[in-house]
């Protein structure tokens, strides 16, 4: 279980297609209070660290399921050594939930339509499959890389949020460019009130 609140930005360091795919990610987590067998959310993806090391900066493996791989924008961008990823650590019995809780289970791939400066900000909008649009209502929460966000106005498929200043400087968000694939999470409390609205 997650909260959508970045911790940390990784680096691929390397890949390597085993059956599963690996991937090793340097971090600057402390790894001595990281276990064999924890979750970290890698751009929102739940994943297992099956290996840890601290050369020639600290770092963690991770296996990653042809499934995962098939539903998620680790098929579609493709991890490379150089690319930077959103880190979240698992949440903890008394740790502050600052976001909302985020299950690290991806439901689809939205894709990145627009991007404009507004401000000090920056409006993205972007566009999810269509039976993912229902679960997504203006002022609503989705995860997005991981990052927990609130949705500011919904459009069809399309919907829209801003990125302050603080978000883009310690996410990859401020990376972000039209064309882009993301992990989309959407809330749970949606999914059980369309599940009701059916049932009714």
């Amino acid at each position: 279980m997650f909260t959508g609140i970045i911790t940390d930005i990784g680096e691929i360091l390397e890949v390597e297609q085993r059956g599963d795919l690996r991937a090793r990610i340097a971090t600057d987590y402390d790894i001595v209070g990281i276990d064999i067998g924890a979750s970290i959310a890698c751009d929102g993806v739940c994943l297992t660290v099956i290996a840890l090391g601290e050369a020639p900066r600290a770092w963690f493996d991770v296996e990653i399921s042809a499934e995962t791989v098939s539903k998620t924008n680790i098929g579609r961008n493709g991890w490379a050594p150089g690319k930077r990823v959103n880190l979240e650590r698992a949440l903890k019995v008394g740790d502050e939930l600052g976001g909302h809780i985020v299950s690290g289970h991806v439901d689809g791939v939205a894709e990145v339509v627009s991007v404009a400066t507004e401000g000090d900000s920056t409006r993205v909008v972007f566009r999810v499959p269509d039976e993912l649009a229902r679960f997504i209502a203006p002022k609503g929460s989705v995860a997005l890389n991981g990052t927990s966000l609130t949705v500011n106005e919904v459009d069809g498929r399309d919907f829209g949020v801003n990125f302050i200043p603080h978000t883009q400087a310690v996410t990859t968000w401020g990376e972000v460019a039209v064309g882009d694939a993301v992990n989309l999470e959407i809330d749970t409390l949606a999914r059980y009130v369309a599940r009701l609205a059916e049932a009714g």
